[in-house]
């Protein structure tokens, strides 16, 4: 037998033995745990921002999240979600403005094998985002109308989602990339050259197990988003068309639902027609994360 053969047949044997020892000790990763992962959390803020945000009393995050399938280990699941962001602000009786609106439908689809704890799926979305108002974009002396003007967008998203599990740090690792495109045809007309209509998302995450539990205590995410296409007079290499967050989460035990986490953003004011705001903050409050593996 030759030296190649030989060779050939350890690296075989080897394998396998790798791949039996990595089934028994590495969590099984569905894909309603993926969409999880990937589809965001409700969260509140506490009036502690620090930056150049208005004076909240609170920022909310509702993202209620229904899957479609199946059956429960289903290579395809639909989410739908009809999330709602809201600021409270700091001011005389204290006034809701102009809540963000962004209903959404997410289709996945895993394209390895159902609960390998590395595997790749890729996801489609069709996405509403809307103010609910209905007033003229603009006032008199050519300023925004934020208190009533009208900001509606739809958009299309496609990517893909790179699930991993270390052994070493025992951590499932998420991270997924996507395209964002608002088509001008369902799109705010007052939009057209001072809104981005085209969007590359990329966000990392980790979570990090303990030992002999399922729930993951700690997380770290973050998100980059790259905007394309015209935004006013910002130069296509600006750094003003890159809006970055970087979220911690920790999760005590005394805690069942919720957790707490700290939260830093910059870029791209998010909040519907706010869109012209450029923000820094840092802020701090309670999540929703309760991932299990």
């Amino acid at each position: 037998m030759s030296k190649y053969k030989v060779i050939f047949l350890l690296l075989v044997f080897s394998s396998s033995v790798m791949g039996q020892e990595n089934t028994d000790t590495i969590p099984k990763i569905g894909l309603s745990t993926i969409t999880q992962a990937n589809q965001g959390n409700s969260y509140f803020t506490f009036p502690t921002d620090i930056g150049n945000i208005e004076p909240l009393w609170f920022e909310g995050n509702l993202i209620p999240n229904f899957h479609i399938r199946t059956s429960e280990d289903a290579r395809v699941m639909g989410v739908l979600t009809p999330q709602i962001i809201i600021r409270m602000y700091r001011e005389e009786s204290f006034p809701v403005r102009t809540p963000s609106y962004m209903p959404q439908l997410t289709v996945y689809y895993l394209l390895s094998s159902k609960y390998k704890a590395n595997s790749f799926s890729s996801f489609g979305r069709i996405a509403h985002h809307s103010n609910g108002q209905e007033g003229n974009f603009y006032l008199d002396n050519g300023d925004i109308n934020l208190l009533s003007g009208n900001f509606t967008t739809n958009y299309f998203e496609l990517g893909f989602i790179k699930t991993n599990y270390s052994k070493k740090i025992n951590a499932v690792k998420f991270l997924s990339t996507s395209v964002e495109i608002h088509p001008k045809k369902i799109t705010s007309d007052e939009l057209d050259n001072v809104y981005s209509l085209y969007r590359w998302n990329t966000i990392f995450s980790i979570f990090k197990l303990p030992d002999n539990k399922e729930k993951a205590m700690f997380s770290f995410k973050g998100k980059t988003t790259l905007m394309f296409g015209s935004i006013n007079s910002v130069d296509d290499l600006s750094l003003d068309r890159l809006n970055l967050t970087i979220t911690l989460f920790y999760h005590p035990d005394f805690l069942e639902d919720i957790g707490l986490f700290a939260q830093i953003y910059s870029g791209q004011d998010y909040y519907n027609i706010y869109f012209d705001h450029k923000i820094n903050i840092i802020r701090f409050g309670i999540m929703t994360e309760k991932l299990r593996f």
